[in-house]
């Protein structure tokens, strides 16, 4: 018995030392890159965990430095803002809006429009670059916020996470709804969202953090600096930041800052829906 419970003592402490170690290597990258933003100089990239900390690497981040270039940091995330914010809220509408007619209307072509969204979702999405560049060209959103909002205002993922979620919620509410003379919209955000707030913060967090570290597109769509998003201006400060590495690490932890905190505050919520979708 003796032996037995120390062979079992023993497995649970590898377990929790193999899972330290892959916490440590999980964590340490975001860990060293908050560390050397604060480190002084003379340490960055040199020590695994700097001794000396200071604040001039934001300051210079803000300032524009030696070099004299001045960056609109404020500016720049203001607008990761709006365009995050906004491009999330719309794909979150719609996603809801045909979700829900694909779970619980029956209407023709009902299957086929379900299954033109599964293969959509397997297309590579590079492949319409050029053609929705040109389209937004053509029409006037070239260089505008609407330019990096509309074409990324649908989500393919978040109708297909919406649609398993309705077709899993008994059709007795909605029968019951609709007999009180409830409409669809009414039973769509007054009865079927609430019932998912935990797949909606799942798909809120996702939408949210693919949207807000896009590059690509807000890179090609934008040629304003005063449109840039963050993304977009750490592409470009490895031109005349490319020998200041303290900045870069900066401006990592700006762009990378608010994820956290959403993840942070939202974390119960965010295990609740992983929990259900797993199911």
């Amino acid at each position: 018995m003796v032996g037995a419970k120390r062979h079992r003592q023993l497995r649970l402490a590898v377990r929790y030392a193999f899972a330290l170690v892959l916490l440590l290597l999980l964590v340490y990258p975001y860990l060293y890159m908050v560390l050397n933003s604060l480190a002084d100089w003379s340490q960055i990239d040199r020590r695994l965990i700097p001794t000396s900390y200071t604040l001039k690497s934001y300051e210079w981040l803000f300032s524009g430095g030696e070099t004299g270039v001045s960056r609109p940091w404020t500016t720049a995330f203001v607008n990761s803002v709006i365009v995050s914010v906004a491009s999330t809220a719309l794909m979150m509408l719609f996603g809801v809006m045909v979700a829900y007619a694909l779970a619980k209307l029956k209407f023709r072509g009902r299957d086929f429009t379900n299954n033109f969204v599964l293969f959509h979702m397997f297309f590579p999405a590079i492949i319409l670059l050029i053609p929705t560049f040109l389209t937004v060209q053509r029409i006037g959103m070239y260089d505008t916020y609407l330019g990096m909002i509309v074409p990324k205002a649908l989500s393919l993922w978040a109708i297909f996470m919406y649609t398993n979620f309705f077709k899993a919620i008994p059709d007795a509410f909605i029968e019951a709804a609709k007999l009180d003379g409830a409409s669809d919209w009414t039973i769509m955000y007054k009865i079927m969202l609430p019932m998912s707030k935990s797949i909606t913060t799942v798909v809120f967090l996702f939408l949210l953090m693919e949207r807000w570290t896009e590059l690509l597109w807000d890179m090609i769509v934008v040629q304003s600096d005063e449109l840039l998003t963050l993304n977009v201006l750490l592409s470009q400060m490895f031109g005349p930041y490319a020998t200041y590495p303290g900045p870069l690490y900066a401006a990592s932890v700006l762009l990378t800052l608010p994820i956290i905190v959403l993840f942070v505050i939202f974390g119960k919520k965010f295990q609740e829906g992983m929990q259900f979708n797993l199911k």
